[in-house]
């Protein structure tokens, strides 16, 4: 994390990558950690380069059956 605030023409080749990362799959954490921001300042980007922030936990199977029954 750089600690410092992040503008202009800087802010948007950022903002332009985490998207790029977040939309190909990666979480906020993962891009936050590869653009070198907080998961605050990552999310920030993101919403402000337009993206739809995915729902936490992931994919969640609803016909889940334990031990096997049918």
């Amino acid at each position: 994390m750089t600690g410092r605030p992040i503008t202009g023409p800087a802010r948007i080749r950022v903002r332009e990558q985490a998207a790029r990362l977040y939309i190909a799959g990666s979480p906020i954490t993962s891009v936050a950690q590869q653009i070198g921001y907080s998961y605050g300042t990552t999310r920030t980007l993101l919403i402000e380069a337009g993206v739809r922030i995915r729902a936490r936990g992931g994919v969640r199977v609803s016909s889940f059956r334990r031990g096997g029954a049918q």
